[in-house]
């Protein structure tokens, strides 16, 4: 993939200085490309992630990361082993010791493209919109990788889902210089980053966003960024979020802390967010209002209104991760269902019923049969816990403008799915 003058990315690369003959390539388009030992042959294994460093003024990849599963180690194979990327597959020199490349220890400083940056939250500069990264733009050039770009265009989306030589959109490339990894070595002992603008930014950017970016964070780093907001803007933050996100956010906070954020809330608001917490977790949180306040609470909380377990339908459809597309559809034509009744599909742990991913019903029609449900599937999945009430899940489908939603249990089993034809008609849950 020589650069051209006539490449999208050629009118609006900021390459670092003295580069030249470079590649360009996307991270979606080298995912699961086979790396091959010398030959073609020879194959080691396909490409799990990237391993990149932080570095100024661009990250730097360092190694392949290679995962088998089945209770394989891993195997990391440093950059300066690698020989060559081609259209077919990834060329490095064979192991040193003639077996294998040792297992993958993390370092500091160090990120996996895909673990830790697609599909992660970005904020605009102009902090009124975010956007996630849909794909990353890579450079290959005297033997190093650069992270050069990210991309949120719906281009890189389709890649994503292995529809490539599509351009349905215009390119929406945003140069590294402009995004930078947020900090929370001081809150927080994790390596793990997500893309976004500085704190300083971050605190005059509108309380919606900053619940969006919030929710995509893990817990460490959610912690860390909520911890960065004064009272106030912790509470509007807090109250646009989601009712999992706001579990997560008052369950780490301290007391005094706690205190500080819920008396920048109004009455209403408190009985709206303190609705979602577990019953004893709630009461502690009242011990930290006026008593006249919390008396008020509890009496708008005893009209309690319906719980997500009792909205949903045990009738959903569900395959192990390693089930093939083309056995999955054959399931799903001999089963019978109402064509209506079915949206997705879940992806499961077999046994355990734990909720792990979801296939689009459209997806799986246009992917192909040898695939495993594993590789197409979209995770984390957006749900509702089993406690959630009504109006929870109301707002989960506005947000996301989803047909169906699953219901799961605190350790994230699935248990039935909400539909939302059922919900807008006020059926509730099938018999």
């Amino acid at each position: 993939m020589p650069a051209m003058p006539n490449h999208p990315a050629s009118k609006i690369l900021d390459l670092p200085p003295g580069i030249a003959n470079y590649r360009f390539f996307y991270y979606a388009d080298l995912i699961k490309r086979p790396v091959c030992s010398g030959s073609i042959a020879d194959r080691l294994g396909r490409l799990s992630d990237l391993v990149f460093a932080l570095k100024e003024p661009y990250p730097e990849a360092v190694g392949i990361y290679l995962e088998f599963g089945w209770g394989k180690p891993t195997q990391f194979i440093p950059w300066s082993r690698v020989l060559r990327v081609e259209e077919d597959a990834i060329f490095v020199q064979p192991p040193e010791n003639g077996e294998s490349y040792p297992p993958f220890v993390d370092q500091p400083g160090w990120i996996l493209l895909g673990n830790h940056l697609l599909g992660r939250t970005i904020l605009d500069m102009d902090g009124r919109r975010t956007e996630v990264v849909n794909d990353i733009h890579l450079l290959v050039a005297k033997g190093q990788m650069l992270l050069i770009h990210v991309d949120t265009s719906f281009n890189g989306f389709l890649r994503r889902w292995g529809l490539r030589g599509r351009h349905w959109v215009k390119e929406e490339l945003i140069s590294w210089k402009y995004v930078q990894p947020l900090s929370v070595e001081d809150a927080a002992k994790t390596d793990r980053v997500s893309l976004s603008v500085t704190r300083g930014q971050l605190k005059e950017l509108p309380s919606e966003d900053l619940a969006d970016v919030l929710e995509e964070l893990s817990g460490p780093e959610q912690q860390a960024l909520f911890s960065a907001l004064d009272s106030e803007k912790a509470a509007e933050t807090l109250i646009e979020a989601e009712p999992r996100a706001q579990r997560q956010l008052i369950s780490a906070l301290r007391r005094e802390r706690a205190g500080q954020i819920l008396g920048e809330m109004s009455v209403a608001q408190l009985a709206k967010l303190l609705g979602v917490l577990p019953h004893d977790h709630m009461m502690s949180m009242l011990e930290l209002l006026p008593p006249d306040s919390a008396a008020r609470i509890q009496a708008i909380l005893s009209q309690q209104e319906a719980q997500a377990r009792s909205l949903m339908d045990a009738a959903f459809v569900s395959f192990p991760p390693a089930t093939r597309v083309g056995d999955a559809l054959r399931s799903i034509r001999e089963s019978g269902r109402d064509r209506h009744a079915i949206s997705y599909c879940y992806v499961t742990n077999e046994g355990s019923g734990l909720l792990i991913g979801a296939v689009d019903l459209r997806e799986l029609v246009l992917a192909q049969d040898g695939q495993t449900l594993a590789e197409i599937m979209i995770a984390p999945v957006i749900a509702a816990e089993a406690d959630d009430l009504q109006e929870d899940v109301v707002e989960i489908f506005s947000k996301y403008r989803l047909r169906m939603i699953p219901v799961v249990d605190a350790e994230d089993h699935l248990l039935g799915v909400i539909r939302y034809n059922d919900l807008m008609k006020g059926l509730g849950a099938r018999p």
